[in-house]
């Protein structure tokens, strides 16, 4: 029921920044406010990932192998896009998601404010040999985020081209085995070796498959759209779900929410989100842009609608600054992240 003017005046009238008397809304302002009301200036400080805490110091331990602790979930930027096909850019893809101001910090729809449910860190950026070389790009990432998983962390990266997902998929399934995945592309990302390369962004979940460390049957990829879909053969013979993007409009969110949950069931779950899946109007800063994508309304609603799953880790991938002075896609890249993390610290234990 709305106050009166006089119980306004009385819950809010000398109100110095701290006024909430919603327990709700207060334990997430508490979190946020300092003394006084006052809370962090977004614009200033050192940009982190979700403006988690960064701890170089953690990223050193966890690539020696070392114990860490006072970490939960691992924030980890993957600066590669040695994988690309077409336009290269995503390596500078972590960089621009950290830039973002403003993410968080409380999901309404899920009613979580996940950095002040579980600790978060930016370990800063997967540590890699060569700069040039691909295949050792992919070794160091799997030995990395094999580290991560064995340190008991919970791992969230951004990319870097989509290839990065292959290793990241081989470590967890190193502790999990074959995981299954909620895939949200323009992309099936399924077809084979070009011009003499299977470790490109084209074809990551191939890989996965055949190597053992991603569960056809238990995947399901959103959003596939585009004139490349003559290439995505492997998607439907190993037994993935696909929802093309027409369909996602044709079905409706809840339907296509509740096939993913069919699909993937109550076991270990991986997500993998490329930006491209969105349609360039709302993300232009990406490498193969297709017309006819997601809004990001219905990108975040379809996360949202997988609340509970057993996740075992995520990206966001493809994210290339250099094609949007807007910074839209980072925006969404950062948003998109943010939803990850309320799905992480929503996940069961």
């Amino acid at each position: 029921m709305a106050k009166t003017l006089e119980e306004l005046h009385a819950l809010y009238g000398n109100d110095k920044g701290t006024a909430f008397h919603d327990p709700r809304l207060k334990a997430v302002a508490d979190g946020q406010f300092g003394e006084g009301g006052r809370r962090a200036w977004p614009f200033a400080g050192v940009s982190t990932l979700l403006d988690a805490p960064y701890r170089p110091d953690l990223a050193e331990a966890v690539a020696k192998g070392a114990a860490v602790s006072g970490i939960d979930v691992a924030l980890i930027g993957v600066p590669m896009d040695l994988g690309v096909t077409n336009r290269a850019g995503a390596r500078r893809g972590p960089k621009a998601v950290r830039e973002i101001e403003r993410i968080g910090p409380w999901n309404r729809v899920l009613d979580v404010a996940p950095l002040q449910v579980r600790r978060f860190a930016d370990l800063g950026g997967v540590p890699m040999r060569s700069r040039y070389d691909l295949t050792s790009c992919h070794e160091d990432i799997e030995d990395y985020f094999t580290k991560v998983v064995q340190a008991g962390l919970f791992p969230l990266a951004v990319g870097g081209d989509h290839s990065i997902s292959r290793p990241v998929l081989a470590a967890l399934a190193k502790k999990h085995g074959p995981v299954g995945m909620v895939h949200i592309d323009a992309h099936a990302d399924t077809s084979g070796v070009y011009e003499g390369a299977k470790f490109h962004h084209g074809g990551p979940f191939r890989q996965a498959v055949l190597e053992g460390s991603l569960d056809p049957t238990r995947t399901i990829q959103i959003g596939i759209r585009g004139g490349g879909d003559y290439l995505w053969e492997f998607s439907y013979a190993s037994g993935m779900t696909v929802i093309h993007a027409e369909e996602v409009a044709e079905m409706g969110v809840p339907a296509v929410v509740a096939r993913a949950l069919e699909v993937i069931g109550a076991g270990p779950t991986y997500i993998s989100f490329d930006v491209d899946s969105l349609d360039p109007a709302y993300a232009p800063g990406t490498g193969t842009p297709e017309v006819g994508g997601l809004e990001p309304r219905e990108a975040m609603a379809i996360l949202r609608g997988l609340k509970g799953l057993n996740m075992v880790g995520g990206d966001v991938v493809e994210v290339a600054p250099s094609y949007d002075p807007t910074s839209n896609t980072a925006q969404a890249g950062a948003q998109i992240l943010f939803e990850l993390a309320c799905l992480a610290v929503l996940a069961p234990e």
